[in-house]
């Protein structure tokens, strides 16, 4: 972890109208305001990107997006190009979520697609990957996940790769309760990294990797203790602006500790 800088991003999903979302900005900045050992991100809806630029701008708290366009602009109808998150002041979108993948039918070329845009328009993409339960118990979790960020991320420079966030999502741990154990999440992490070598050599080790699937402030300390792990990706329990800077806090503590501050 001290090679990376940790990353805790908050996936809102559907939730939160625009008061909400401002309301939700007040309280998290007054609790969060002094951290400086990680990257805070909030993912939000896009109706509440405007509102959250104005109340985020020039704070420790970095914007993202929950998904995007490959497309610049055209008769695509219920689309956003990464120009019109550039333009709400996002620095990061998440691509890839294991949702859009089941729910939406999202391909792993048209998720390539999108990290590339993403990337040419100088936005941070958060490549989420992940496997379903089936695949977990026939033993090719690793496999299914390896293959995921392969086509995703291979046929980007070096250079490209560099300015990438990867996001470990168990499918079956998000929003269950269930969470993979520190040591699931470090062994798939590890084999994520292991991947992003033999695309970008010695470069791989400047990439974070993210665990997403049920991080709650109780566990948070003992994922980061891991170490591939460099974060989170953080769904239900970022809802709450008060246990979401207390996941945060905890985070911050085990920075300071392995770096001594």
């Amino acid at each position: 972890m001290a090679k990376r800088r940790p990353v805790i991003a908050g996936n809102w999903k559907m939730f939160k109208t625009v008061s909400e979302a401002e309301n939700y900005a007040v309280s998290f900045l007054e609790e969060v305001k002094d951290v400086t050992e990680l990257d805070i991100i909030l993912c939000a809806p896009f109706t509440a990107l405007y509102p959250l630029k104005n109340e985020l701008e020039e704070s420790v708290v970095h914007l993202g997006a929950q998904n995007m366009s490959w497309a610049d602009q055209g008769a695509y109808t219920g689309e956003i190009s990464a120009q019109m998150l550039l333009d709400v002041a996002c620095t990061y979108v998440i691509l890839g979520h294991s949702e859009r993948r089941e729910l939406f039918g999202e391909t792993d070329q048209e998720i390539a697609k999108k990290v590339k845009k993403a990337l040419a328009a100088g936005l941070t993409p958060i490549l989420c990957v992940g496997e379903n339960l089936n695949v977990r118990e026939e033993g090719k979790a690793a496999e299914r996940v390896q293959g995921q960020v392969t086509l995703a991320l291979s046929s980007l420079s070096t250079e490209e790769l560099s300015r990438m966030v990867i996001a470990y999502e168990p499918i079956w741990a998000i929003g269950t309760g269930k969470t993979a154990s520190s040591k699931d999440a470090q062994e798939m992490c590890a084999a994520i990294r292991n991947t992003l070598t033999d695309l970008m050599g010695l470069n791989a080790e400047k990439v974070p990797i993210l665990y997403g699937g049920s991080v709650k402030a109780e566990n948070i300390a003992e994922l980061l203790n891991e170490p591939d792990v460099d974060g989170a990706l953080v769904g239900g329990a970022s809802l709450d602006p008060l246990s979401f800077a207390k996941l945060v806090h905890n985070a911050a503590a085990v920075v300071a500790r392995v770096v001594g501050i």
